[in-house]
Formats: structure tokens, C-alpha cells, sequence
């Protein structure tokens, strides 16, 4: 059971210009739409999260392209099925125990409602986005001027760097890995 609210999103580019950003899904409804108007296009999908391509299987109508990307139920096993909980083993300190036992719900009660916070909030690993901008920077810009210079900034976190640098890059390139490194739009 995937109780994963926010579905795997991904970026679609034509060479140098944006087609699409969102689930997964809809990415690759929009490529196959290309696709269909313009047989000789050679989109490019990228998973917003780590910046790596991702490889789709277009073939059939929508509804066979959704399903194919809906996540596979796992089989169910033992425990409580319908809240498809999965017990795992977290090791803290006394007083991390002392402390979850005040709270109201108890330990499990808490502890989910940390993690949901967590990633509502967006408290991702700035590291993981940086790798992951400077993946789709390569694949997209990796012979273009300023490349190593943008790069350079871009670890640095040198925002006014990298746009000095990424100045001659298409627009869409430079959006989208601002877009992934600075949460900009």
C-alpha cells in the first residue's frame, strides 16, 4: 500500500524548452503527446528529485501508460493490513523514549506525526538537491559556456554566481535548475 500523498514527480524537456513539470504520470501523458505530434522529438524526463533521467514505456493509450506507472501494491502480510502498517526497529536514546511516552498518542502516535510534518514542511537535504540540480545541469548543459563556472556556484550555494555564469544558457534550463537548487519559480 502506497500512502505516499505526494506522487513522483519528474520534469519533461524538448531539447532546450520545458514541456512539462508534475506527477510522474502526467509528465509522461505530455511527452506521448509530443511524441505523437512530432515523431522525431526526443524529449528528455527527468525525476525532480535526484535529477536522474527517467526512462518511460509510452506504448498504448493512457490508460495503459497510468497504469503501467501506478505503484504496485505489495503483498500483504501480517499485522494490521487496512492501515498498512510495517513495524520497523528505531533505536533512540532513554530520554528520546521518556520524552515520546509524555506525548499525547504515545511513541507511534508522535512519531508520524514528526515525519508528516517533516516532509510537509519540505526540511529535505539541501545536499540531495544540489545533486540532484547539478545531474539535470549535466545531462542539459554539461558543453555549454559557463558550465564549470555555474557548477562551481551552484555547490558554493553562490546563487548570484550561477545565474552570472548560466547567463547564456536557454531560459528554460537555467529555471529549472534554479527551480531544483533554490525552490524558485
Amino acid at each position: 500500500m502506497n500512502d505516499d500523498p505526494t506522487p513522483r514527480r519528474a520534469s519533461a524537456f524538448d531539447g532546450d524548452t520545458h514541456l512539462a513539470t508534475g506527477p510522474l504520470a502526467e509528465v509522461a501523458l505530455a511527452v506521448k503527446a509530443r511524441l505523437d505530434a512530432d515523431p522525431t522529438a526526443q524529449p528528455l524526463v527527468f525525476d525532480d528529485a535526484t535529477g536522474a533521467v527517467v526512462d518511460l514505456d509510452l506504448r498504448g493509450d493512457a490508460a495503459a501508460i497510468i497504469a503501467r506507472l501506478a505503484p504496485a501494491e505489495p503483498p500483504r502480510g501480517r499485522g494490521r493490513p487496512k492501515l498498512g502498517v510495517v513495524p520497523r526497529e528505531v533505536t533512540l536514546l532513554p530520554r528520546h523514549w521518556d520524552w515520546l511516552a509524555r506525548q499525547p498518542g504515545g511513541a507511534s502516535v508522535t512519531l508520524r506525526r514528526l515525519v508528516d510534518a517533516a516532509r510537509r514542511d519540505g526540511a529535505a537535504d539541501p545536499r540531495a538537491a544540489r545533486e540532484a540540480a547539478y545531474r539535470f545541469m549535466s545531462a542539459m548543459a554539461g558543453d555549454r559556456t559557463g558550465f564549470e563556472e555555474a557548477a562551481r556556484a551552484l555547490f558554493a550555494g553562490d546563487r548570484p554566481g550561477f545565474t552570472t555564469h548560466a547567463a547564456s544558457w536557454p531560459a528554460d534550463i537555467r529555471a529549472h535548475v534554479e527551480r531544483m537548487m533554490w525552490g524558485t519559480r
